[in-house]
C-alpha cells in the first residue's frame, strides 16, 4: 500500500513538472517573439471571445490574427488556461475553437475580395 502511495505522490510530481515546462515554453516563446505587442486590444478581445464563448471576428482583426501568426497565437492559446477566469472550459472545446478561429481568418484572408 506504501508503494502505491510513492507511486501517486511521483505522478503526480511529473504531472505538474511538466504543466510547469509547458508554461514557461510558452512563455519564452511569447517573450521572444514579442507576441503580445503585435495585436491591439480590440482584436485580442475580438479573437478571445471567438475561442472561449461565442462570437465572430472582423476582417481587420483576421488580419491582424493571420499577422501575429500561428506560432504565437498558439501559445498564447495555450497559456490562456492557466489564468483563473478560464479553469472551468474544456481545453478540448478550447483547442478546436481555436483552429477553426485560426482557419476560418486564414480563409478569409486568402480568399480574393468581391470587386466593387
Amino acid at each position: 500500500m506504501a508503494s502505491l502511495n510513492v507511486y501517486s505522490v511521483l505522478v503526480v510530481l511529473f504531472l505538474t513538472c511538466e504543466a510547469v515546462i509547458a508554461t514557461k515554453e510558452n512563455d519564452q516563446i511569447i517573450k521572444e517573439n514579442n507576441c503580445e505587442t503585435k495585436m491591439g486590444l480590440p482584436c485580442v478581445l475580438e479573437v478571445f471571445t471567438s475561442i472561449f464563448n461565442t462570437g465572430s471576428i472582423s476582417n481587420k482583426c483576421c488580419s491582424e490574427l493571420v499577422v501575429l501568426g500561428k506560432f504565437c497565437h498558439s501559445a498564447i492559446v495555450k497559456r490562456t488556461p492557466e489564468n483563473p477566469l478560464f479553469k472551468d472550459l474544456n481545453p478540448a472545446t478550447i483547442i478546436a475553437n481555436n483552429i477553426q478561429t485560426w482557419n476560418n481568418c486564414l480563409a478569409l484572408i486568402d480568399s480574393p475580395s468581391p470587386s466593387a
